[in-house]
């Protein structure tokens, strides 16, 4: 069994407007995913450093942050785009990917092992645009098909306020979207605008939305999550 998540942390800042990198951490360790996928987690401008500092990660959480890019120390995503594992995770290959856009967008995947379980997982945080977002999604799925066959997770923010068509049909096409529940605003979710979408070899077991009264304020979205195993 396997859980993931994805958090757009708003780059660490809650809703009284104070940038709080020790509430984030809180936020996951009431999450305890396996597998996190953080959209906003890095500064948009300067040495574009991480909202939680990496040294953090270390010494006040059970996750690791998954190596991206080498030559900036202080960063641990791509576009805001970041991939956290549990400790003890192996991570056997990741990649920034670049995405056609206006403005600077991107997405993350990893090809992960944890225990007997050997997955590969996408982070991304698509554009406002939903024709940007139909772009942004096949580029996606091009470099999963480019790759190697295996099961797959894509999660993280389409700010696709619609429940089905554009880009939630692209990648509906050859996975299976998780009906995860409301996860924006956080003050008072109603909208679906993060989402986790799967292969047809993960089985869902249980999925939500994480709901504390810690997550309504840290940022303004909510976490989701969802738990797997092998299909039958």
């Amino acid at each position: 069994m396997i859980k993931v998540a994805s958090y757009n942390m708003r780059k660490g800042i809650g809703l009284d407007r104070r940038r709080d990198p020790g509430r984030v951490l809180s936020v996951l360790s009431e999450l305890d995913a396996d597998i996190v996928a953080l959209q906003e987690a890095d500064r948009r401008f300067g040495t574009r450093a991480s909202a939680i500092p990496p040294h953090m990660f270390e010494d006040h959480s059970d996750y690791v942050p998954v190596d991206l890019l080498s030559g900036r120390p202080y960063a641990i995503g791509w576009h805001g785009n970041a991939l956290l594992v549990r400790k003890g995770a192996e991570v056997e290959e990741s990649h920034a990917l670049h995405l056609p856009t206006l403005e600077p967008r991107g997405a993350v995947a990893a090809t992960i092992r944890i225990g007997d379980t050997r997955l590969r997982v996408v982070g991304m945080h698509l554009d406002i645009s939903g024709l940007r977002r139909r772009q942004q999604a096949r580029a996606i799925l091009s470099h999963l098909a480019e790759g190697e066959d295996l099961p797959t997770i894509l999660m993280g923010d389409c700010n696709e306020w619609r429940n089905r068509g554009g880009c939630l049909a692209d990648f509906g096409e050859r996975h299976h979207m998780v009906d995860t529940g409301h996860s924006f605003h956080s003050r008072r979710p109603v909208a679906k605008l993060d989402r986790i979408f799967a292969t047809p070899d993960l089985q869902p077991v249980d999925a939500g939305v994480h709901q504390s009264a810690l997550a309504a304020r840290a940022s303004d979205h909510l976490p989701i999550w969802a738990r797997f195993k092998a299909a039958d």
